[in-house]
């Protein structure tokens, strides 16, 4: 017989972990969650939500496993080719204007968009002057960005990506390959500050130039997006510039008004002059 998930069973489930973790889902859409939560249920073979309600509460080790799938860590390199080709072409020239930068990558999951952004940078003559900061939720997710050690398998498509983001090299010159798996020049992550922070309950830590949040507010409900593209407003600078994913936009946010479009098809936004009094 096919599970199923009430409203109410998970409002009670992403409210236990609250008030136990202080890790906010309570404003993640409601059927993508049901989803992951429904996988969870079936991996950990738990009958029921409270009965995966008990478990997580009383068990650090399970919440753990639980946060692998609320938070979908799962990433490309050069994801989306052509947004990176537009910030090549369109946001570097200007990025190129500071003498030093500060970069937010929100949600960066394992790291495949913090290496292919280093990668970019390091291309553009602008990497030993930037300071990144790489924020995800997800402890483990953290860790593997940290290594920049990523499966050997996907190294055709990232190839791909890289050639069509207009990459100026060739992708093998950034990694060393070993076994089943490649990483990744340690030298790409000199300038970058991997950190735990939440676009639900965290506040700015930085003015920054640029910041990438790419295929996270999808997994947000209005509210929640409101907040996160008023943090985002929040920490960029004069002028800066928003880079979102591809199916996701502020049009209909409480912040339409506060970001011009650049590249609209790329989902690339920028800061808006302020309103004269």
């Amino acid at each position: 017989m096919e599970r199923s998930i009430s409203e109410a069973e998970l409002r009670a489930l992403m409210e236990a972990i609250y008030r136990t973790y202080s890790y906010d889902f309570r404003n993640y859409t409601g059927a993508s969650q049901k989803r992951r939560v429904l996988q969870a249920m079936a991996s950990f073979e738990c009958p029921t939500v409270a009965a995966l309600q008990a478990g997580v509460v009383k068990d650090p080790t399970l919440f753990m496993q639980l946060l692998q799938y609320l938070t979908i860590p799962v990433s490309d390199m050069f994801r989306d080719p052509t947004f990176f080709k537009a910030l090549r072409e369109q946001v570097v020239p200007v990025l190129r204007t500071y003498p030093s930068l500060k970069i937010w990558i929100a949600g960066c999951s394992t790291g495949e968009e913090v290496y292919s952004l280093a990668i970019l940078l390091r291309e553009e003559g602008l990497l030993e002057r930037s300071l990144i900061y790489a924020t995800d939720i997800n402890a483990r997710a953290l860790d593997k960005a940290r290594q920049g050690i990523f499966p050997a398998a996907g190294l055709q498509g990232y190839t791909a990506n890289y050639q069509k983001a207009g990459g100026k090299q060739a992708l093998c010159d950034y990694y060393t390959a070993a076994y089943d798996a490649v990483i990744f020049d340690k030298t790409l992550t000199d300038n970058i500050t991997f950190a735990d922070h939440s676009l639900a309950t965290d506040s700015v830590f930085s003015e920054t130039q640029l910041v990438l949040c790419r295929n996270v507010l999808i997994y947000f409900n209005k509210s929640l997006q409101d907040r996160a593209l008023g943090l985002f407003h929040e920490s960029l600078s004069h002028r800066g510039f928003l880079g979102l994913g591809s199916k996701e936009s502020i049009d209909f946010s409480g912040y339409a008004s506060h970001f011009e479009p650049l590249d609209k098809p790329e989902r690339i936004f920028r800061k808006c002059q302020p309103l004269q009094p």
